[in-house]
């Protein structure tokens, strides 16, 4: 369906994060004159880069997860992903270091390798772990082909006949923790089937069990990185938006969202200058959109619903480079401390700075040569930690301390401190300046039940018309893959297509 000759043509993309390129490049291609317009002088949101004495971090995500619908979403543009990306398996997948016993094990997204580890750390869990990933598999398509692909108008939308049936296998009521101990008995093996509730910014005990898909998407589908950084996913991107003619416009941050008589006319960027379109749509951090871009007579969510929701974690991140080789790294650790209800109140009920947290190192050098100087290595080190926690320059030095003395000790990482040619430290107040992030949050508004499908902020304004929401912050939530979802959901909602599953075709 090419739209060349389409009335209301004009697009305005705030923000270019995953879900506004994605956007980008599907409206591009169905024949929309596209202008994306990205505040910071490079593209991507918080999938960002930066490069230091030879070192290339990746800033933001570091998972590459749910290959089928990077897959399915290069499909739809008539591409072949391999044509873009040197997507590697990694093996091990991860490694999880238990910091309180020491105990340390890997898992390798093999069925038979890693019901050898659940044996050792829970005798006969195999078999239970044979049967609940069989189980997040089947719940896993259903979401897939039934919900993550769906806009809902209405709590009736979301309350259909289908919901009810379907919906009734996604253990959508219960919360996470419950669900994973009727299998699982013990702490070890209880945490490895629900660390990956921390990349959706949320707390087992206030998360909905259908999030036990994510046991699907690590342990059977597995860990992928692609070669040259996270990074090659936006270059992927932007290249997809060159060939459609789209416009990207680098330090262009918009002041305001101009709208008349009920329907968004215009941006009106920082230097003044105003930009017209037909249709408006946001990628930038909506408590951002709605409170400073929006009149008060505009705004769908005004202030006092911010306050209400649960945030997902903010991060307090280094990005080290260390002038040696230590051979026993992985590309992906993960440290899980002793006390997870102590850790978790720590950041949703009562914030403070996390004393025993639980953590995870990525050191892509392990994998990808062209991240580090020839005998270095490039550590990604992230503590989450609560949004709006004072974050000063002391603070930061202190915390640093402690969480490199706590590398030292966990990972073995002998006299790591000397090694350390390159620091920098990205934390609460740089998420709220560079991404104008409520809170200086990491990822958004968390997916607790009552911030998951109809309960999240929709992606159309229900005050403006023409005005149109996409990214981590509204439906279907957190993760890169899942903002590629929300792009093809925006453009399912201006074709008017409400059916349940990924489109076929553009």
């Amino acid at each position: 369906m090419h739209n060349s000759n389409k009335i209301n043509n004009k697009v305005i993309i705030i923000g270019s994060g995953i879900g506004g390129l994605g956007t980008a490049c599907m409206l591009g291609k169905a024949g929309y004159e596209v202008t994306l317009l990205e505040k910071n002088s490079k593209i991507g949101g918080r999938a960002n880069i930066f490069e230091a004495n030879g070192f290339r971090f990746d800033m933001g995500p570091s998972w590459y997860l749910m290959p089928d619908v990077f897959e399915h979403f290069f499909n739809l543009m008539g591409e072949k992903i391999e044509d873009h990306l040197d997507l590697q398996k990694l093996d091990p997948s991860y490694r999880i270091v238990f910091t309180d016993t020491g105990k340390v094990v890997e898992m390798k997204s093999n069925i038979e390798e890693d019901s050898i580890v659940f044996e050792e750390l829970e005798p006969g869990s195999s078999k239970n772990l044979k049967r609940y990933l069989e189980l997040s598999k089947q719940q896993y398509e259903i979401a897939l082909s039934r919900f993550m692909y769906k806009n809902y108008n209405s709590l009736k939308d979301f309350f259909s006949w289908e919901m009810m049936i379907e919906g009734r296998k996604l253990s959508v009521f219960s919360k996470m923790q419950t669900y994973v101990e009727k299998f699982f008995k013990t702490d070890y093996v209880q945490k490895i089937m629900q660390y990956q509730l921390v990349f959706l910014g949320s707390s087992p005990y206030n998360t909905p069990a259908l999030y036990n898909i994510m046991s699907h998407i690590d342990f059977n589908m597995g860990v992928f990185y692609p070669k040259g950084g996270i990074y090659e996913i936006i270059i992927a991107l932007e290249r997809i938006t060159k060939k459609y003619n789209v416009k990207i416009r680098t330090n262009s941050a918009v002041k305001q969202i101009l709208v008349e008589q009920g329907e968004a006319k215009c941006v009106i960027l920082e230097n003044g200058e105003k930009i017209f379109a037909d249709i408006i749509i946001s990628n930038a951090d909506i408590h951002h959109t709605e409170t400073k871009l929006l009149a008060n007579e505009s705004r769908t969510y005004k202030e006092d619903y911010w306050e209400k929701k649960t945030l997902a974690p903010s991060a307090f991140i280094m990005y080290l480079g260390i002038d040696k080789k230590y051979p026993d790294l992985r590309h992906h650790t993960l440290m899980f401390s002793k006390d997870w209800k102590k850790n978790f109140a720590e950041i949703f009920d009562n914030p403070t700075w996390p004393e025993d947290p639980s953590y995870y190192v990525c050191a892509p050098s392990v994998t990808d040569k062209t991240v580090a100087p020839e005998g270095k290595e490039n550590l990604f080190v992230l503590v989450p930690i609560a949004p709006g926690l004072e974050d000063t320059d002391e603070v930061r030095e202190e915390y640093s301390k402690k969480v490199i003395s706590m590398l030292e000790k966990h990972l073995s990482l002998k006299d790591l401190n000397q090694h350390i040619e390159f620091k920098r430290i990205y934390c609460v107040r740089d998420f709220a300046n560079d991404y104008n992030s409520y809170k200086g949050s990491a990822l958004g508004l968390a997916h607790t039940l009552r911030q998951t499908a109809i309960f999240r902020p929709d992606t159309k304004s229900k005050k403006v018309k023409n005005l149109y929401y996409v990214g981590g912050n509204t439906n279907p939530g957190i993760g890169m893959p899942i903002c590629l979802i929300s792009a093809e959901l925006v453009y399912k909602r201006l074709i008017g297509d409400n059916s349940s599953g990924p489109l076929n075709s553009l």
